[in-house]
């Protein structure tokens, strides 16, 4: 419950309105329910003729001392008034009219309670997706290659919908029963004390028997809910590398995987669900008892004329099994609360993931770019057994501290100086630290020795969207979305985006006829027509407003690297980085986009890392990288002097 009560902490305070009109419908539903009951003791009593109403003669006033008889006498006073004046078939008829108007309003006010969670429930569950998304944006990408995404995806689908399913689903059992219990409770010890004492007695055992199974399906929970994840996982996998698998005829293969990581799951899921299916038969049969042993305890004291009444005993009866069914759905609770803390458990994984990645507390800011990079003495590595970066508190240790937590260096003793307008070519073999290299400039990681300066200002300095914002990004793998030309082009350029919405959102995007275009496509269509890119999207359906699919799925290699390269026009920073930007394509694609880039790189202080040499040979300075460290240094002609690293490479390309 501690746990429940943490979660309904963080999440419930903006929707505290809903909670207290919830409490109040409750409690008014709870008075009701009461006061609808009691006409049950004035219709036994006229069916049965048990001579408690003649016997009240006249009307009691208030005595707080003795307010069990007061309000009976009272309540046999009114009923004997009205058989007297208009006998006993009309005075049933008027309580069976009071009975109908006060049970109308106890289910309108069930009603309200039930409808004011509404807003907390779906309140909470968009809060959490929206926060899980928020962190996933903001975390580093460092995170990322520790994590599988088909367990991100997971967690922010099966979990976050177990949690309102669970979790949420129980709040209105959590803030109704209370109140009904206690009402009813309250009840019970006015009608009997003594025979609300000795029912007690069994209420402790009830709660026991819950709790135990309980704590044991939580377990069960989160290891069902890990393997929904595996399953996740291997699904992400398979869409991702579907022509692999059709390549090497490895269908079966697969499927025998999927079967097996999906049986598990299965087993898991099922041995929880049975274990939650107790709940209601457990309660059902507890109750049962309960109620037997209270009818022989009551019938003992009506038998006997011992502190109640038949009609009493009967009205108690029916408010002590009013109690049973809200002690059941605190059971049911019991079972599906520890299922959602479970999902909870694993969300918070992701939720309070610390990022190193931070916010200096009072950052710096720059609105240009205007002398220089450089990277002084910089050393960059990972914890050998878990292979995550140091975050910014350890960056300040000793060399002599991080080896001894046997770091896997991935840089080392950088010392590099990159003057505006120039462009710096990084080249060398696989894993040799040049993309680790360029990533530290936007930092996207933090080094763990030196300093990564811009204009002579560390970047831990800088606020990040400052520094990111004069850096522009072109990819060996364009990275596009299941979006329009015109709003890939424009990806976060608000002002350029789709007016009516675009499909990332989940909305459609305008649709333009083939061929035209908007007033506002201005700037869109001259990074288009600088990228190469304009000819093959005014080809397509719908222009720019042409979907390009999942991933740009629709367009060849050479087409999504042209309109990758649009965005980062369209962007204009100061700051260009090139990761192996024409690698992966054609001659032909090559030339358009090699084309693109130098029209791009223009006036552009660019960092570009290759391994085709003849797309950096005008480069104004070659570094190369060997196994995290620069070996040589130079123009293109300068490095094939040199008889090194550099002119082996040259030469295989060569051959």
């Amino acid at each position: 419950m501690k746990e429940f009560l943490q979660v309904l902490r963080r999440f419930v305070p903006p929707y505290k309105k809903y909670l207290v009109l919830s409490v109040v419908f409750n409690i008014l539903s709870a008075l009701l329910n009461i006061f609808s009951f009691a006409a049950l003791i004035p219709i036994l009593q006229i069916l049965f003729e048990t001579g408690d109403a003649e016997a009240a003669t006249h009307w009691m006033s208030w005595d707080w001392g003795n307010v069990q008889d007061v309000l009976m006498n009272n309540l046999n006073y009114t009923v004997n008034s009205l058989i007297a004046s208009y006998g006993k078939i009309t005075t049933l008829l008027f309580i069976g009219i009071f009975l109908a108007v006060t049970t109308a309003m106890k289910t309108g006010a069930y009603f309200l309670s039930s409808a004011t969670i509404i807003p907390i429930r779906t309140g909470v569950v968009r809060d959490i997706r929206n926060q899980l998304y928020r962190k996933i944006t903001s975390l580093p990408l460092g995170f990322f290659s520790e994590e599988r995404k088909g367990d991100i995806i997971a967690r922010m689908s099966g979990d976050v919908q177990e949690v309102e399913s669970s979790i949420m689903s129980s709040l209105d059992m959590l803030f109704k029963n209370p109140i009904l219990i206690f009402v009813y409770f309250a009840t019970l010890l006015f009608v009997s004390w003594q025979l609300t004492l000795f029912t007690i007695v069994f209420v402790p055992v009830f709660g026991w028997f819950m709790g135990l199974v309980g704590r044991k399906l939580k377990r069960r929970s989160i290891e069902a809910q890990a393997l929904w994840s595996d399953t996740m996982s291997q699904v992400e996998e398979t869409l991702g590398g579907l022509r692999i698998i059709k390549a090497f005829c490895a269908e079966k293969t697969m499927n025998g995987r999927f079967d097996e990581v999906n049986s598990h799951y299965r087993n898991d899921i099922m041995r929880v669900n049975i274990r939650q299916s107790m709940a209601h038969p457990m309660s059902e049969f507890l109750g049962t008892v309960m109620i037997i042993i209270v009818l022989w305890f009551g019938g003992i004291l009506v038998i006997n004329n011992h502190a109640i009444t038949g009609p009493s005993f009967i009205y108690y009866m029916v408010i002590l099994y009013s109690i049973i069914q809200p002690l059941k759905d605190f059971s049911k609770a019991g079972y599906n609360i520890p299922k959602g803390l479970a999902s909870m458990e694993r969300i918070d994984k992701i939720l309070m993931a610390e990022n190193n990645i931070k916010e200096p507390e009072h950052p710096r800011h720059i609105s240009s770019f205007e002398h220089q990079i450089e990277f002084r003495h910089v050393w960059f590595g990972y914890r050998e057994e878990t292979h995550e970066s140091y975050g910014p508190n350890e960056a300040n240790k000793p060399r002599e501290a991080h080896e001894s937590h046997d770091i896997i260096w991935v840089l080392k003793d950088i010392n590099l100086v990159i003057p505006k307008g120039k462009t710096i070519a990084l080249v060398g073999q696989s894993g040799g630290g040049k993309s680790t290299l360029v990533d530290l400039i936007p930092r996207y990681y933090d080094v763990q020795k030196g300093e990564v300066l811009i204009d002579g200002i560390n970047v831990r300095d800088l606020s990040l969207h400052d520094l990111r914002s004069l850096i522009g990004n072109v990819n060996q793998e364009a990275i596009l979305f299941n979006d329009s030309f015109r709003n890939n082009i424009a990806f976060g350029t608000a002002s350029l985006s789709s007016p009516e919405g675009d499909s990332i959102s989940g909305k459609q995007t305008t649709e333009a006829p083939s061929g035209e275009v908007g007033e506002d496509l201005g700037p869109v269509i001259d990074a288009a027509r600088i990228a190469n890119a304009y000819d093959f999207i005014m080809q397509s359906e719908k222009g720019f407003d042409t979907n390009i699919g999942d991933r740009g799925g629709r367009l060849s290699g050479g087409q999504r690297q042209r309109v990758s390269i649009a965005r980062a026009i369209l962007k204009n920073p100061p700051i260009l980085i090139l990761d192996e930007a024409t690698s992966a394509l054609d001659t032909e694609s090559e030339r358009l986009v090699q084309d693109a880039l130098e029209r791009l790189m223009k006036t552009r202080t660019t960092v570009a890392i290759a391994h085709r040499l003849s797309t950096i040979k005008n480069a104004d300075e070659i570094c190369v990288l060997h196994e995290g460290q620069i070996v040589e240094r130079g123009t293109h002609d300068q490095l094939l002097a040199i008889d090194g690293y550099y002119k082996k490479l040259h030469d295989m390309q060569q051959v």
